[in-house]
């Protein structure tokens, strides 16, 4: 007997399929051997790794979903069995992890990660790991395209539903893509993982070789702890930039956060971002986030990961108002630039004279990734209502007291967001507004919110730079 779906998929749109070629795996649809239901073989973690070979390519479930128990699994399983040529391929990788605990195992596996955590990180910058600068939205295509092979999915699943159905938790981002092109997968299944709803659904039938309980929680990530110039940013923003009935983008950390904690008297908020954390929570259950106001998934906020403690992570088990959707859709500018009122709230490292972004590396060192900022600057302020707004927030000082604001960017930095992308910056000491502003008037605005025993040097280094004093044009 076939098993119908137990619930209607609320936006098949949440796909994010993008490419021509046809998937693997219907996640979402049970697996049968012609009329029979399959079921996956139930193994010990250090059983289900022996499925890997030298040269296979390994997607790995991140972020607070690392699939820690197999990871250490196969880890062992490489150094005893001269497993080499092994390639993982994930955005953050977390938690307690051989990839920040033996160097040695670098010999047998080389990551490549979308997103550099503190795991890899030092690997990266040495060459023994690889980064993909890559914008999110297109992160799931290079599976969906075979741009990028998928052998074996590791996968950290919610616990299975009555009729089968488990998901992908709090991280469905690039691994629904990646899990539809698997060859294997590979699952454990975990307690801690919330079961979430959208394109996170998967049939436990998918899954070939599964442990049938984890050891180790998914990762979570403690509150930042708010400062003042950070609360100051927050009131800025607040007040000044996001609207009633705005759609929110915007990440963890303690500058979102701010934020979010002076947005209680807005009305009707709406959330469609690729991550979101605690913040959130508080304004969901007072009903100043209601989605009602959307163009799109109306009633409904839409991410494609999150990450936070555990009492976020509780309030998302079971919460049949959050979609979770894979960056192809949450990421898709035009999808973005269709929100309504569509507000993005985003970081940097750095940010230059002309109004250029660097939000990945500090000078030649890797230290982050694109994620999707690029995909909501643009898509924010093309909003086709014309009342989307593309916010960069950064303190003007790092805790070293080095302004964040400078006349050229570091020698080996990467630009993430351009300065023709560029609209508003906000520091605790203001908003810069320059969208179609000459540089001469982007640097007198970027220097007004510059800190202040910062200003006269900037002036004089944008004088040299520029070849004229800072000015506004109007």
């Amino acid at each position: 007997m076939r098993l119908s779906l137990p619930f209607r998929v609320q936006n098949r749109h949440l796909s994010g399929l993008r490419a021509h070629e046809k998937p693997l795996r219907q996640l979402a649809k049970p697996r049968y051997n012609g009329s029979v239901l399959v079921e996956p073989q139930k193994v010990k973690a250090e059983d289900a790794v022996k499925t890997v070979k030298s040269g296979d390519w390994i997607y790995l479930h991140h972020a607070a979903s690392t699939p820690i128990d197999l990871l250490n699994a196969l880890a062992k399983h490489a150094k005893r069995n001269n497993i080499k040529n092994i390639t993982t391929t994930s955005a953050l990788i977390m938690g307690n992890n051989p990839f920040a605990n033996d160097p040695e195992i670098y010999d047998y596996i080389r990551p490549k990660v979308i997103f550099t955590s503190p795991s890899v990180r030092k690997a990266v910058n040495q060459g023994k790991a690889d980064y993909i600068p890559i914008f999110l939205n297109e992160s799931g295509r290079i599976y969906d395209t075979k741009r990028v092979p998928v052998d074996v999915a590791f996968l950290n699943l919610s616990p299975p539903d009555e009729n089968g159905f488990c998901s992908l938790g709090v991280n469905c981002d690039m691994s629904s893509p990646a899990a539809r092109n698997a060859k294997i997968i590979i699952a454990t299944i975990n307690k801690t993982q919330p079961q979430t709803f959208g394109d996170s659904k998967i049939h436990i039938s998918h899954v070939d070789y599964l442990v049938p309980e984890a050891e180790t929680p998914i990762s979570c990530v403690p509150k930042a702890a708010i400062k003042s110039a950070e609360e100051e940013i927050g009131r800025l923003i607040a007040e000044n930039l996001v609207e009633d009935e705005a759609t929110l983008q915007l990440g963890i950390g303690s500058i979102p956060d701010a934020v979010l904690s002076k947005l209680t008297t807005h009305k009707n908020l709406g959330v469609h971002t690729e991550m979101v954390s605690d913040g959130i929570v508080d304004l969901w259950r007072k009903g100043v986030v209601n989605n009602s106001k959307k163009t799109r998934d109306v009633g409904k906020g839409v991410m494609a990961f999150a990450m936070g403690t555990k009492e976020f992570y509780d309030f998302i088990d079971g919460n049949e108002d959050i979609l979770f959707g894979s960056v192809g859709y949450t990421n898709d500018v035009d999808v973005i630039a269709t929100s309504h009122k569509m507000t993005g709230i985003n970081s940097a490292i750095e940010v230059d004279l002309a109004g250029q972004v660097v939000s990945d590396t500090i000078g030649k060192s890797i230290y982050s990734g694109f994620g999707g900022q690029v995909d909501f600057v643009y898509g924010s302020a093309n909003c086709k209502d014309g009342k989307g707004k593309s916010i960069i927030a950064i303190t003007a000082r790092t805790e070293k007291g080095v302004s964040k604001i400078v006349p050229y960017i570091k020698k080996g930095a990467g630009v993430v967001s351009t300065r023709a992308h560029l609209r508003y910056l906000v520091t605790e000491y203001g908003i810069a507004d320059i969208w179609g502003r000459s540089n001469l008037h982007r640097a007198y605005e970027l220097i007004r919110v510059s800190h202040p025993e910062d200003r006269e040097r900037l002036e004089k280094e944008a004088f040299e730079r520029f070849g004229a004093m800072p000015r506004r044009d109007i």
